[in-house]
């Protein structure tokens, strides 16, 4: 069953939209006008990716910084390649449209 557009837009949890915005006014500056970007910018990524999608990401973000023999699957997997590529391109439109 496909999820409404509602539906989509809404998978993201609360807690991770907000720690994406403490990260992204971490590096930005803390400024109401930085939350205001900030918050932007997750909601245009939860338009364009899946909260799933998303979450894959980060853990193969999370998971190069860790480094290691062990971790090698996640430098050069054409998976995990994938579902970075896919979450830099919604974080590439979320600036545009934000920033």
């Amino acid at each position: 069953m496909a999820q409404s557009v509602a539906d989509r837009l809404n998978d993201y949890p609360t807690a991770a939209r907000a720690d994406y915005v403490f990260a992204c006014m971490v590096t930005n500056g803390q400024t109401r006008e930085m939350l205001d970007k900030c918050a932007c910018s997750i909601d245009e990524i939860a338009s364009i990716l899946p909260y799933d999608e998303y979450l894959q990401a980060e853990t193969v973000l999370s998971m190069r910084r860790v480094g290691g023999e062990r971790m090698a699957i996640f430098q050069s997997s054409a998976a995990a390649e994938n579902l970075v590529a896919g979450l830099r391109r919604a974080q590439a439109e979320a600036e545009i449209v934000c920033f």
